[in-house]
């Protein structure tokens, strides 16, 4: 690697170290420019040589936080028999995680990026390639695409070679199951409701897999 290479990538490290610090002492809320070059022992407007916007310096910190489920989502795939089993725990293993840290989340699935998010996702994933050591080559497309709709469209769309399906049912069942979990992640944000972590995955899947029997009960023709 080239000593400029090496130079960017450790000024990359000083800010997201900061920023997790941030996150970690104060909460992502509380993450701002000047805190974070405050920490880093550089100015706040020196993040913008290395990030285009702050969200995405967040993105990166968030991700962080994520490597537990990265972890575990192969040992919940494992467990399925089928693509649609499989599809049904990859959520249960994200509901899981998600609940849990609900404001990370929010920045890495909903949070506005600017107009390439695949873009900083490409980026992290070739900053942090040790992030995939270990993972599968099913999982690893899935990664790499920052729209939480396509990306889990994918691995549904796998059911398809293990029976007949419409290619609409698919999409309508995912899309559902997409703003199942939207919808309580925004209720967990929002402190409207009291709801722990457990009590939110527990309802959450049982609309899932309440929307999955529109699927095991279709018929393609």
């Amino acid at each position: 690697m080239a000593r400029s290479q090496l130079q960017i990538k450790r000024m990359l490290q000083y800010f997201v170290d900061a920023t997790v610090e941030i996150i970690e002492e104060e909460g992502i809320e509380q993450v701002s420019a000047r805190k974070i070059g405050q920490k880093a022992g550089y100015t706040g407007s020196t993040i913008y040589n290395y990030f285009e916007e702050l969200s995405h310096l967040i993105f990166f910190a968030s991700m962080r936080f994520a490597t537990g489920y990265l972890q575990e989502l192969p040992d919940y795939l494992e467990r399925g028999q089928t693509y649609l089993e499989k599809y049904v725990l990859s959520w249960e293993c994200f509901c899981k995680h998600s609940f849990a840290q609900p404001q990370i989340y929010h920045a890495l699935f909903i949070a506005d990026l600017g107009k390439k998010p695949e873009d900083i996702l490409a980026h992290y994933f070739s900053t942090y390639s040790s992030d995939l050591i270990g993972l599968t080559e099913e999982i690893k497309p899935l990664l790499y695409n920052p729209d939480l709709t396509s990306r889990s469209l994918a691995l549904l769309k796998l059911a398809k070679k293990e029976r007949e399906l419409d290619d609409q049912t698919i999409a309508d069942v995912n899309e559902m199951t997409v703003l199942i979990w939207e919808g309580m992640l925004t209720t967990i944000l929002n402190k409207r409701r009291e709801m722990d972590p457990e009590e939110a995955v527990e309802k959450t899947m049982k609309y899932i897999r309440n929307t999955m029997t529109i699927l095991e009960n279709s018929d393609p023709r």
